[in-house]
């Protein structure tokens, strides 16, 4: 259990948390190392608040934060969220992950938390992947919207992504209605053409007719030359 006198260390820590989890975005963002004393100082004397500090070879090298919540009013059980589990890059595969997550399940079950939640931070990919060797499984996902959208939503002002979507919703009505009134002339319009397809289909068959007629009279003609050409040939 980290102390007031660990918060130089755990500071560091979050600093180079943020560096790693941001360091593929466009704006990377590290919080000020005294707004973090800050922070954590009132988390250490925060009722339900537990924050872990892991030493390897007498250096800070790891933080785990939690806290615990309930039972409240929707839900009787008690329950322990880690927010955030770090491990400095020169420390890992050295237990010092396992050791922190003991850690809060110690801290779970004396706080009589029946699960423990969790989260990692972004992009690091490989707590996620620990989390899943340690059992953790998806839960319900969260609903999440900014703030001043929230705000607009409220006064009942549209959004630039609520315009883009009527627009594109008015588009695809056009084009269901564009394709009913073309299926409607079809069938329906001054020229039907339902009709034209039926006059075609009697003149192919007009024409097969006229064909077969040629063939048989072509046929006729030459069983009757090679009756009269065998008759000659006889005589």
């Amino acid at each position: 259990m980290a102390s007031a006198a660990d918060l130089s260390g755990l500071v560091a820590l979050c600093q180079a948390a943020q560096t790693e989890s941001t360091a593929t975005s466009p704006d990377p963002v590290v919080v000020d190392a005294d707004v973090l004393h800050d922070q954590l100082a009132a988390l250490l004397v925060a009722p339900g608040s537990t924050i872990l500090l892991g030493v390897l070879d007498d250096a800070p090298a790891g933080l785990l934060l939690a806290r615990t919540v309930g039972p409240g009013p929707f839900s009787p059980d008690t329950v322990l969220h880690v927010e955030a589990l770090y491990v400095d890059d020169s420390a890992r595969r050295r237990g010092l992950g396992h050791a922190l997550l003991a850690g809060a399940c110690a801290e779970a079950e004396k706080a009589g938390a029946t699960q423990v939640y969790a989260v990692h931070l972004p992009g690091a990919r490989g707590v996620q992947r620990f989390f899943v060797r340690m059992g953790f499984a998806p839960a319900a996902a969260h609903r999440v919207v900014a703030t001043h959208t929230l705000k607009r939503r409220l006064a009942g002002e549209p959004t630039v992504t609520g315009s883009r979507r009527r627009g594109a919703a008015r588009g695809l009505e056009d084009l269901i209605a564009r394709r009913r009134q073309v299926r409607t002339e079809t069938e329906t319009g001054p020229l039907d053409l339902r009709d034209v397809s039926a006059a075609l289909a009697r003149e192919a068959a007009d024409q097969a007719s006229g064909r077969d007629s040629i063939s048989m009279q072509v046929k006729r003609a030459v069983a009757s030359r090679r009756d009269s050409e065998s008759s000659t040939t006889t005589s």
